[in-house]
């Protein structure tokens, strides 16, 4: 019988400083998570120097409390997981730094993960028999792939944006009608109170037959909706501009989606990343999904912000193919998907 494997992993690319313990990389016996949101919201984003700096006070005392939580100590660890890239340098190397440091003195394997696999493994702490092939729509903050899972860490990249990323342009628009930071979940929540037909906002295709993405029109269409309903002094219905923008997205998200299903002759699609737990698309591809007969799957909300569980089963994966890396290793904030 084999052993239960057991990483450790650590999770600093951006404002969550987390730690999570997780066994045969689908059970997770510990996920902690420090946000900094709180401290960030006031500067209206995230400033990179501010976020290190709280990794720097809280890693240690994140760290211990996952393993307290998992009831395990660091000798029955197998190995040690953490994000190098992508993301913010400085947040990086401090989880980095921290993570080659304990294998060192541990004498335990380092395992470097890339964060948008990680998004894409939360699916698999999600669903337990979940298994490639399958196609992951990726959309966060910072990232907006489509990509084909061929096999655990073996990945085909069939669309991503050309510009902003979705989650980028629900910041700047949140920040535009005065809803503040973090813009995803409170124009989400505002949506609901208006009508998404409202207002026609552009959607980008691409005339290459390309499937990838650009959300920079849209965002830059609601400022131009909102500086002539200034200069005409008229008053611009909140709602209305939520959900008409947030229609806009989630349309051109969910028919890239359902036409890589289609291509790749795929049943199932996963959404991962914070955008993720956005209501209206998940609604929107699930209805569509329904319709094409493709199963639509999403982790908990939880695992789709950043954490380090979705590291722990992404390292897991890469530890039982041999997949070892050196105590060098080097953060790299702009690392691709599939890049080693």
């Amino acid at each position: 019988m084999n052993k239960d494997k057991l990483i450790l992993a650590i999770e600093t690319s951006c404002d969550e400083t987390s730690a999570a313990v997780v066994k045969n990389g689908r059970e997770v016996l510990s996920n902690i998570i420090s946000s900094q949101i709180y401290i960030h919201t006031k500067f209206g984003g995230v400033v990179p120097e501010v976020a290190s700096r709280k990794h720097i006070e809280v890693i240690n005392e994140v760290v211990e409390e996952a393993l307290e939580k998992a009831g395990v100590t660091l000798e029955e660890i197998d190995a040690i997981g953490v994000t190098y890239g992508p993301g913010l340098v400085g947040a990086l190397l401090v989880g980095l730094q921290y993570a080659k440091g304990l294998a060192f003195a541990s004498k335990k394997p380092l395992i470097g993960v890339n964060h948008i696999e990680g998004h894409i493994s939360a699916n698999f702490i999600e669903h337990k028999d979940l298994n490639p092939p399958f196609v992951c729509l990726v959309v966060s903050g910072g990232h907006t792939f489509i990509v084909h899972v061929k096999d655990h860490g073996e990945y085909e990249v069939i669309g991503q944006t050309r510009d902003d990323a979705a989650g980028e342009a629900y910041d700047k628009v949140a920040r535009s009608i005065g809803l503040g930071y973090p813009g995803g979940p409170k124009i989400d929540k505002l949506a609901k109170e208006g009508n998404e037909n409202a207002i026609k906002f552009p959607r980008a295709n691409f005339h290459d037959n390309s499937l990838d993405f650009s959300f920079s029109g849209v965002k830059s269409a609601v400022l131009n909706y909102l500086n002539k309903m200034n200069m005409k002094e008229e008053e611009v219905n909140k709602a209305d501009v939520a959900a008409s923008f947030q229609k806009a997205v989630v349309d051109v998200l969910t028919d890239n989606a359902i036409k890589t299903c289609k291509m790749k002759k795929a049943d199932k699609i996963a959404i991962a990343g914070g955008v993720a737990s956005n209501s209206a698309l998940r609604r929107t591809l699930i209805e569509e999904g329904q319709r094409k007969g493709i199963e639509v799957l999403f982790p908990s909300p939880i695992l789709c912000t950043d954490n380090a569980a979705m590291i722990g089963s992404a390292a897991y994966f890469e530890f039982i193919k041999g997949n070892i890396s050196p105590l060098n290793l080097n953060a790299k904030p702009n690392l691709k998907l599939g890049e080693r």
